[in-house]
């Protein structure tokens, strides 16, 4: 692998989008080898409500720079982001919105799955603050499908960085997001 993989996951502040991407950036540089990680991030001067996302470039290559140009996954939790950041996914690359807060499609020629994400957290985990590890576990899957990161990895990742006590529920969200594939 000589390519270079840029993934976004982009929401609102407060759902969880910048420690999903951390813990994605460690399953890769941890408990993988041989692989080149980043991870950056940006968000408004809200603490929660305002847009935020967060980037992880991965590659076998040194990486010369640290932010996403034109993502081959991105994961959007709400429709602001889908507005600002879907016409950034590379035209090989796949679009992932969570069906309950995007409602509005993207006019874009790229690979486009609407997912039940929030739902997800929601209906099936009884939580929606864990819609970010839903989507983790989403991103999860396609990485494996790509033949670049195990879930296994990305769950140390996960039961290393998630408060004490909440393993168990963030867990079983990122199993129920790896199982939406």
């Amino acid at each position: 692998m000589n390519e270079r993989y840029e993934i976004r996951i982009a929401g609102s502040g407060g759902q969880g989008v910048i420690l999903a991407a951390v813990i994605l950036g460690e399953a890769a540089a941890l408990y993988e080898e041989g692989l080149n990680v980043v991870q950056a991030q940006a968000y408004g001067p809200e603490a929660r409500g305002g847009a935020s996302k967060s980037e992880v470039v991965i590659s076998r290559e040194p990486i010369d720079y640290p932010k996403a140009v034109s993502p081959k996954l991105q994961v959007v939790l709400t429709q602001a982001a889908c507005d600002k950041y879907a016409s950034d996914n590379a035209a090989d690359g796949i679009l992932i919105l969570d069906d309950f807060y995007v409602t509005k499609l993207p006019d874009i020629k790229v690979k486009t799955l609407c997912l039940p994400i929030v739902r997800t957290a929601r209906d099936a985990i009884g939580r929606e603050v864990v819609a970010n590890m839903v989507a983790l576990g989403v991103i999860g899957k396609v990485l494996e499908q790509w033949g670049l990161l195990r879930p296994e990895s990305v769950k140390k990742a996960l039961l290393a960085r998630v408060p004490k006590g909440t393993e168990e529920l963030n867990e079983k969200a990122f199993e129920a997001g790896y199982a939406l594939l």
